[in-house]
């Protein structure tokens, strides 16, 4: 396969929210929003969001600073295509999310205060989720049930907060296009529950296993693309410390 360049794939599987609806605008109060917007960005300040779940002919949202009582107002969203929560997301139950229906892309950043992510299963057509600096994800086992829908995954830290899982091998049975492990450090190191993923073109990681893991998932996915694939890149790094024996 002809080397793709990486930032272009990095957004063609990472579209924000500009990438759909180049022309949505960014508000911080409800009485200012057009009541037909298609899309649009929000960045509550206390309770300016109140009403915002009116917007029924909503397809697409950024919402910041996310609370409970934000985030069950977005439940009522139903006509929701495109959701990113972004930082911080404060809220302590994603069960509203349960009732977009319609929702195709969810990104959640920071989501400090979420210990149960099962809502997520109840959306009949994701296709691409992230979910960013998730302190109470430390196993990917509860994804199994996105199995036959996800095309896109992200699981990632953030710039000062890596993410810790323990192994990547839930994914064994999921025909993923892209696969976002950014700032994640995989315990077990074991790249091989990628190895039959012939869907995978895409993998943008941190160098979660040691080099041999790495050319030996190219070997085996040689359509897909990974900056570590290239032993150049590899100059001035290290594979990380071997796994810990149990």
């Amino acid at each position: 396969m002809q080397a793709v360049d990486q930032a272009d794939l990095y957004d063609r599987y990472k579209p924000g929210l500009g990438h759909f609806w180049p022309d949505a605008k960014s508000y911080d109060d409800v009485a200012k929003l057009p009541p037909h917007a298609k899309a649009l960005s929000f960045a509550r300040v206390k309770k300016s969001h109140r009403g915002i779940g009116r917007l029924t002919a909503l397809e697409g949202l950024r919402a910041e600073a996310t609370d409970q009582d934000f985030l069950e107002e977005i439940g009522e969203l139903t006509g929701l295509q495109y959701l990113e929560l972004g930082w911080p997301t404060t809220a302590k139950d994603l069960a509203p999310l349960a009732k977009l229906r319609r929702l195709r892309m969810l990104t959640i950043d920071s989501p400090r205060n979420i210990t149960d992510f099962s809502a997520l299963l109840e959306l009949p057509k994701l296709e691409t989720l992230f979910i960013v600096n998730a302190r109470h994800i430390t196993a990917l086992d509860w994804l199994s049930p996105l199995a036959g829908q996800l095309k896109v995954l992200g699981i990632e830290g953030s710039m000062h907060t890596d993410q810790k899982i323990e192994s990547i091998a839930p994914l064994r049975q999921f025909s993923l296009e892209a696969l976002y492990l950014i700032s994640t450090r995989v315990a077990d190191q074991d790249l091989t529950p990628l190895h039959d993923m012939a869907s995978l073109r895409y993998f943008r990681t941190a160098i979660t296993a040691p080099q041999r893991a790495f050319m030996a998932l190219h070997e085996a996915l040689p359509d897909c693309q990974c900056t570590w694939f290239d032993p150049a890149e590899w100059k001035g790094f290290r594979d990380p410390p071997k796994p810990k024996a149990k």
